[in-house]
Order: structure tokens, then sequence, then C-alpha cells
């Protein structure tokens, strides 16, 4: 075989390893491509077929590999000029770090794959995959507004590259999302965002388009739907929306067989047989990474109080409970202690550093920050758009952190930026100001609209169920609006100050009403 030969026998190697991976076909897909790197004298080949094959062992959840397998691909793609490469190489980092509980390094890797991801304008196949295990990452560590913009990013390159849409419509990233919800107490958020999963297959179907959807994402759909049924939902059970038919695909991915044995857990609470759905859960045993250590106690809660044994539930839900606030708590001390401290290399400190600065999340509540609300409000007035802005102030949080202590004052704020975008419309936005304050933004709305906006999110907040979480500390919130006038001549800057200053007036002036009456 002469030296072409060689490099095309490569080159259809690598494509079809990367064919077989989309279809969930790992095995095969790793043993194509440890023959590239046996052979291969082509430094970009070797790269690529060692990225590649790091893939390949997190999707098989071969966790005593993945160390090995991380150093000799950064080895190889060190001193090579491809940022798609270096992007796609620390996107796979972050999940082999997240998979093995090192936090501080898979933030340190999604740092890397975002910079040079984001460096990289080639709108190719590879580019777009980056994107979209990027976004799996983010995902996977519960940073669900990044995983949200990369996937996004993933399917605009994708687009642009010839691949389908529904190639990257990635449910199980929000799935990650409304099981988050749930864990937290937020059963409603997580049905609204479940049933938003359903309405995006239901459209690919319709279209006919179902053929283009990764296997895996084929089994995420039906993972959704079986826990739609498990919190009472109901569901298509026919056809290509059947859950036990979408919970059978996704090949020899580790993460897919998680799905299909939690699956089967929620459609036997589903069809009325708890106890059964029990029994599942005492028998599979399921990675903590795929929807989250509490998924599994949260399951056992809905099943015992299906079965009756409410106090069976109660202490599960409890247990599930406590779960999801450690994860939160540990996902916070990441940023309290600072990544840098953690990373003796001057430049990554550096990087770190510049990532927090320029991060636009909350890491607590998970909302958009102050920052990215400034530069989302920016972009609207600039381009002459009216919008109503409501400044949210919760009220009897002092004594939350007075009676039970900061940590209770975390899961307050948690709970209320559940509720608040629980009863929001489709396209309100809605951040994280600071403290204990919120804010909503409703484009194309009059402040007769965001009046009813305000007494459904106040209305919202008053009746959650406070006691449970801190008990004879109720918590409410007081909201003032004002327009943005983005055809106004003063400055963004300006016409941003007057609003925030009006609202703010206007929300204090609501507290000062309560207290009268």
């Amino acid at each position: 075989m002469g030296w072409l030969d060689q490099v095309e026998d490569q080159v259809d190697a690598l494509r079809s390893a990367r064919a077989l991976q989309e279809a969930s076909r790992s095995a095969e897909a790793c043993v194509l491509l440890e023959r590239v790197i046996r052979t291969t004298a082509d430094p970009y080949a070797r790269a690529d077929a060692l990225v590649q094959r790091l893939s390949a062992l997190i999707n098989l959840g071969r966790t005593a590999e993945f160390t090995r397998a991380v150093e000799d691909a950064s080895a190889a793609v060190r001193d090579l000029a491809e940022p798609y490469l270096h992007g796609h190489l620390n996107a796979l980092a972050a999940l082999a770090a997240h998979h093995q509980g090192a936090l501080d390094r898979c933030v340190m890797h999604l740092v890397r794959a975002a910079r040079a991801l984001g460096a990289d304008d080639t709108p190719d196949r590879d580019t777009a995959w980056g994107w979209h295990d990027l976004a799996m990452a983010y995902s996977y560590l519960s940073f669900h507004g990044h995983a949200l913009g990369a996937i996004e990013r993933a399917r605009e390159v994708g687009l642009s590259a010839g691949i389908p849409e529904e190639t990257f419509a990635a449910p199980g990233i929000r799935l990650r999302n409304a099981v988050a919800l749930d864990h937290n107490g937020d059963s409603d958020g997580c049905l609204r965002v479940l049933r938003d999963v359903a309405g995006d297959l239901a459209r690919f179907l319709r279209g006919g388009r179902a053929g283009n959807i990764r296997p895996s994402s084929l089994a995420a759909y039906g993972y959704a739907a079986a826990r739609r049924a498990a919190l009472g939902d109901r569901v298509e059970s026919a056809g290509d929306a059947d859950p036990n038919r979408l919970l059978g695909h996704g090949g020899d991915s580790a993460r897919a067989r998680d799905l299909r044995q939690l699956g089967q857990v929620c459609l036997a609470v589903a069809a009325g047989r708890p106890i059964e759905a029990v029994t599942r859960l005492d028998a599979i045993r399921v990675s903590d990474e795929t929807l989250g250590a509490a998924e599994a106690p949260r399951l056992r809660s809905i099943a015992l109080a299906r079965a009756g044994d409410h106090a069976g539930a109660h202490r599960a839900d409890r247990h599930a409970f406590r779960l999801a606030a450690r994860r939160s708590d540990r996902l916070r001390d990441v940023y309290i202690d600072g990544i840098a401290a953690r990373i003796d290399h001057e430049e990554m400190r550096r990087e770190a550093a510049r990532y927090e600065g320029e991060a636009l999340t909350d890491p607590l509540t998970g909302l958009p920050n102050r920052r990215r609300l400034e530069r989302y409000l920016g972009a609207v007035v600039s381009r002459g758009e009216r919008v109503v802005i409501g400044v949210c102030d919760l009220d009897g949080f002092k004594a939350v952190n007075t009676r039970h202590g900061h940590h209770s004052g975390d899961l307050v704020l948690q709970r209320v930026a559940g509720v608040i975008n629980r009863v929001m419309r489709r396209g309100d936005f809605v951040a994280r100001y600071g403290g204990d304050e919120f804010v909503v933004v409703l484009p194309d709305t009059g402040m007769s609209e965001a009046v009813e906006v305000a007494r459904r999110i106040e209305a919202a907040v008053r009746t959650e169920d406070w006691e449970s979480l801190v008990p004879g500390t109720p918590v409410g919130v007081t909201i003032g609006f004002a327009e943005v006038d983005g055809s106004t001549t003063i400055s963004v800057r300006e016409a941003l100050g007057a609003a925030f200053e009006l609202a703010d007036r206007e929300m204090l002036r609501a507290k000062d009403r309560l207290r009268a009456s």
C-alpha cells in the first residue's frame, strides 16, 4: 500500500469511527481507532484518533482508563495548531474529571475548552462536536445555562457544516436540568421542562426527521417521558413516542444503560406497581453522574408515596434533598475556595481568574447574573425594542439567615429562583441581580401585563411550602416595574439606569403599602 493510500485509509477509519460513536457503537469505534494509533505517522491523525478514543471510553464508562487516555491525547495535541482539537480534548477531559469526582480539575478543563473553541471560527463537523461535548460537560456539572448556550453554538456550527438540527437536539441537557429542579423541590418546574422536551420530539416525529436523532438522545427522550409518567403526567405510549421503545435505544453507552434501568423504575410507578419499582431500585446500580446522586432516592420517594408509605417517602425525599444540597455545596466550594489556589501553573491561575470574572451565570441559583443581565438589556435597548424591567426583592429573607443560618438562606434563594422561572412566560428573562434581589425582563410587554406577571410571581412565592424548608419563617416577594424605551435618544447606560431607579422606587413603594396594610 502506497503512502497516499495509507493516508486515505486513515482518514476513512477516523470518519468511520466518528460515525460509529454518533450511532452509539463506541466499542466498535475503539477497534478502528486503536489501529490508527498503532500505524499512523501523521501527528494530526494520531491526535484525532486519541481524542476520539477518549470520547469512546467516556461513552463506554471505562473510568479506570480515563487518566491514561487524557494524558496520551494531551501529549499528542499539545504542539498542534488546531483550536478545535484543543477545545474538544479539554471538553472531554472535563467530562472525565467530572466522572472521577475532580470538580476543580473539571472546571479548569472547561475554561480551556471554552477558550479554544471560542477561538475557532471554522464551521466544520469537528468544531460542532467539540461544542456538543463542552455542552455535555457543562450539563453534568450542573452549569445548565452554560450548557444550553454551548449546545446552541453546536447547532449553529453544525447547521453551517450540513449537520441536521435534530442531531444536536441534546435532550439529555434539559433532562438533567429538569431532574435537578425536582431534586430541589420544584416538581412543577421539572414537568414544565420535560413537556418542552416532549414537544421537541413530537416536532421531529411530525417532520419525519427522527431518523437523524442520535440513539443516546432517543434514550434521553424515553427517560424524559417515563419521568413525566412517574410524576403523574399523561404521556404517549404508542408508536415512536412510546417510552419503552425509546429507552431501548442508546447502544453501548453507559449513560443510556443507566437511563434504561431508571426508566423502568419510572414506568413501574406510572403503571401502578410501586413495590416493583422499589425492588428494581434495590437491584440496580447506576452512576451518580448520569442524573445526579439524588435521582435514585427521589424515585424511591415517589414510589413509596404511591404505595402509601408516606413516612418512608418523606425519609427518601429528605435524603434526595440532602444529596442535591451537598452537590450544590461542592460546586460552590470550587468557586469560594478559588480554582486558582488549586492550580500550580501560573498561566492556569490567570485563566481561572479571568474565567471567574467573565462568568455570566450565578453559581448558586443557575440564573444569569448581573453581568449577563446588563449585556442582555444593552443588546435589547440598542435594537430599539421596548421592554419592562421588574425588580423583585424578597420579604423575610433576613429572618431566614438570622434564625436558620446562611445555608438555609442559600436554599431559599435557589427555591425562589425556581419558582420565578416556573411562572414566567416563554421569552421572558430572569436574573439574580445580587443578594436577595432578582430582576425580570419582559420583552414586548406593557405595564398592565407586567402587573399580571407580578401577581403570578407574588402568589407563587407566597404559596410555596416554606414551612418545610425554614419553619416559622414565611417568605414573600415585592416587585416594582419600569419601562425601558429603546427608541430614546439617550445612551443605553442612561436608559437602563433610569429604569432601574424607577423600578427600585416602585418596589420600595410596594413594600411601604404592604407594611401600611
